[in-house]
């Protein structure tokens, strides 16, 4: 078997030819372009277990271990299956405007020098960048239905949902695919990473159903470390400037006007949470003022080098008020247990940040943009509204489609007493808190 296995990876290794040649000379490589995109995904590559964190205090003591390792293991995962063959599917030489071809598996081709990359940083780094945001994408799906799941079934889902739902809908916006045709505007992932993982955790919370209820008629669903929350949602807006001033792919003005983009409309976001919990509950909560952040992270990323620092103000501050009704109004209308609020936050969040930017890009500010409804172009909106409704129907059935083929073979979700018992006994066999005698903390 040991001789087999050996074989096959030899095999693999010949077929994909990992040897690189020397950088091609009229291939300029940028220095300074190539120090700032290592930082950048190096910043995005935190975002993961920073939402982890965020993730693991906003559920019960008995789950917090299992919650982080979500996060931690899609960081793992999706890293070498975007190696192996994620990154050519998104960004391999296009097959009908539908998905890349197999070119670049195993980052065959993929080189130390620029080669088609419009930008001059190494191929490479590129390419890893791009990984980097389908991590965090599969990690925000587990969100919807935390506590209440085995890690080893969520990790088979989440190999064929980044090859057969990100990858594809990464090849129509950014890898020259159809709605890149269109003229959409995305320029860090309002359609391929938020509203993508947003409604496959809605699909995927309805399709596993509640968590168990444990008081009276209700889930015991209260945060237990607002502290460890509140650190990931600060390395979340943290490594955001990497996810989002870093997808200008040069240290230049495009870059400087995301990063101040990305800052105004995370401090807006959490102001518009703020004034509403304030309205509505006469006082304000830590865990709203850090979702109300996020929140205007997620509006501001599709929209965060085409628009003006006042228009990421306003998308923001959109996004704390349409992302707090969607938590805090809609959520408990409708009855879904999307646990820890991916697709309120995510989901819509994402919605209204890819429409805001059909009201707000302007090419003042980025030459590449097309000018939104705003200024003068109201078919920008239409497109960008045709674009959402692709990505939301697209990932919602084939999301669907995967969780049925995944539950054939293996059950995704725990029993009943695992549920009770939480997964980090019944799961791993390890507690992320030690008690005393007392009930406190040693």
């Amino acid at each position: 078997m040991l001789k087999i296995s050996t074989l096959m990876l030899l095999t693999f290794i010949a077929l994909v030819d990992p040897a690189y040649a020397e950088p091609d000379p009229s291939s300029h490589i940028d220095s300074g372009n190539t120090a700032w995109m290592i930082v950048a995904s190096a910043l995005v590559m935190l975002m993961t277990p920073g939402l982890g964190l965020f993730y693991s205090g906003m559920v019960g003591s008995n789950n917090a271990v299992a919650t982080i390792m979500h996060s931690y293991m899609k960081l793992c995962l999706i890293s070498l299956i975007w190696l192996l063959c994620g990154y050519s599917l998104a960004f391999g030489p296009s097959v009908g405007g539908f998905i890349g071809n197999l070119d670049l598996v195993g980052f065959k081709g993929v080189g130390l020098s620029s080669d088609h990359l419009e930008s001059n940083i190494p191929h490479i780094l590129f390419a890893t960048f791009q990984g980097l945001f389908a991590v965090i994408t599969t990690a925000i799906i587990t969100g919807s239905f935390a506590e209440r799941v085995k890690l080893g079934p969520i990790l088979v889902f989440s190999t064929i949902w980044v090859i057969v739902v990100y990858a594809p809908v990464a090849h129509w916006v950014w890898g020259g695919g159809w709605i890149e045709q269109l003229g959409a505007l995305d320029f860090a992932g309002g359609a391929v990473v938020h509203i993508n993982s947003g409604v496959a955790g809605l699909v995927a919370a309805l399709y596993l159903g509640s968590r168990k209820k444990t008081s009276g008629n209700k889930i015991n669903s209260a945060p237990h470390n607002l502290p460890l929350s509140i650190l990931g949602g600060a390395l979340l807006w943290f490594g955001w400037f990497g996810f989002n001033a870093g997808s200008a792919l040069a240290a230049d003005e495009l870059a400087g006007l995301a990063f101040a983009n990305t800052n105004t409309a995370a401090a807006a976001g959490a102001i518009g949470w703020y004034v509403l919990e304030n309205i509505n509950n006469k006082r304000a909560t830590s865990l709203g003022i850090i979702s109300g952040s996020v929140a205007g992270l997620v509006a501001i990323t599709p929209a965060a080098g085409f628009v003006t620092p006042v228009s990421a103000l306003i998308i923001g501050l959109g996004g704390g008020f349409i992302c707090y009704w969607s938590v805090c109004v809609l959520k408990p209308r409708m009855g879904y247990d999307d646990s820890l609020d991916a697709f309120g936050i995510h989901g819509i969040g994402g919605i209204w940040g890819a429409v805001a930017t059909g009201i707000f890009a302007t090419n003042s500010v980025n030459s590449g943009a097309t000018n939104g409804l705003l200024y003068g172009n109201p078919s920008l909106v239409l497109i960008q509204i045709a674009s959402i409704v692709a990505v939301i129907c697209y990932s919602a059935i084939l999301t669907y489609c995967i969780l049925l083929a995944v539950e054939k073979f293996v059950s995704i979700r725990v029993s009943e007493n695992e549920e009770k018992e939480g997964l980090d006994i019944s799961q791993h066999g390890e507690r992320g808190y030690k008690f005393n005698i007392n009930n406190t903390i040693e």
